[in-house]
């Protein structure tokens, strides 16, 4: 049982093969077998219409496309922003000093005096850039410390006289484990109050 209804013509490939015997032996399939006008037009208007529906499809994916393309772009750059974004002098040096106390706390835990001799030594230079940001005079770390008024400026004292000793005995200085552990814990206290580490 067939249903009437309109010819979908643009899909129906037999329907374009029959375009085309119609555009090589006319309409009415006369003897001449010429080429006719009016089927060579009506190829023509269906070629067009595949060609308009095919262009409408390239055009909707290349949208398609390029609306995917630029949310990646923006996800991609919401994702690196934090990762490339400028920071402040201020938490540039919270890093650096983050880092190196990470190394000091390496050292002293090392279980080597060397190494506990690094960690002091490191710890005092720390102190030395500390006083120098804060503002008081002097050359040295012990001159610096004569101007400074802190909470713990007497843990910065006791700490900067073991790196005293470490620097002027060298190893006839003999550094225990526990002198060592006590002076790292006095430079500490002085980088927290100041909010170093």
């Amino acid at each position: 049982m067939q249903t009437s209804g309109p010819d979908v013509h643009f899909l129906n490939v037999e329907y374009f093969f029959r375009l085309l015997y119609n555009l090589f032996h006319g309409i009415h399939g006369g003897a001449g077998g010429g080429v006719s006008t009016g089927g060579l037009l009506a190829v023509l208007s269906h070629l067009w219409l595949l060609l308009t529906v095919l262009a409408y499809l390239f055009s909707l994916a290349a949208i398609g496309v390029f609306v995917y393309a630029t949310l990646r772009l923006f996800q991609t750059r919401k994702d690196e922003e934090p990762r490339y974004e400028t920071i402040t002098p201020e938490a540039e040096h919270a890093l650096v000093e983050h880092s190196r106390w990470k190394y000091i706390m390496q050292l002293i835990e090392s279980g080597l005096p060397g190494d506990w001799r690094n960690a002091i030594i490191e710890s005092d230079i720390m102190l030395d850039e500390l006083l120098s940001r804060l503002g008081y005079p002097g050359i040295s770390v012990g001159e610096k410390l004569k101007a400074a008024n802190f909470r713990t400026i007497r843990n910065a004292w006791d700490a900067h006289m073991v790196r005293n000793d470490i620097a002027h005995q060298g190893s006839a200085f003999e550094l225990t484990e526990h002198v060592a552990h006590r002076t790292i814990a006095n430079y500490e206290a002085v980088f927290r109050e100041h909010n170093e580490i």
